[in-house]
């Protein structure tokens, strides 16, 4: 049980998940990725400190989204093998929470360009 473990314990638990989950689940390395992709081209532009910290918020919470819907799908696959209408919801649920963050990012990558060329 990790329930009131110690520091360092728990510490291990979240990098035990992290770890998975970046083995496992290819949406997580694919946001992995354009997040470095991204940081490359906030660098190379000279981004201010405030895109900078709206980008690792927006970043940050993408991949804690995906770490949340990895967890639900093994609690459920878990809980649940066979195919269920309402588990499915579920799933499509938290799969859907990912791709608004996603899709809000990439217009806020698209202001921060706009204003960074003045278009």
């Amino acid at each position: 049980m990790s329930k009131n473990q110690h520091l360092y314990k728990r510490f291990l638990f979240a990098l035990n998940g992290l770890q998975s989950t970046f083995k496992k689940e290819n949406s997580f390395k694919t946001e992995v990725f354009l997040a470095f992709i991204a940081s490359g081209i906030l660098f190379y532009l000279h981004a201010e400190p405030i895109w900078w910290a709206v980008f690792l918020i927006l970043m940050s919470s993408i991949l804690a989204l995906e770490l949340m819907n990895t967890a639900i799908e093994n609690a459920l696959d878990h809980l649940h093998p066979e195919h269920h209408t309402m588990i499915g919801l579920a799933k499509d649920c938290a799969a859907a929470a990912i791709f608004l963050m996603c899709v809000v990012s990439i217009i806020v990558f698209l202001i921060f360009l706009s204003e960074k060329f003045n278009i």
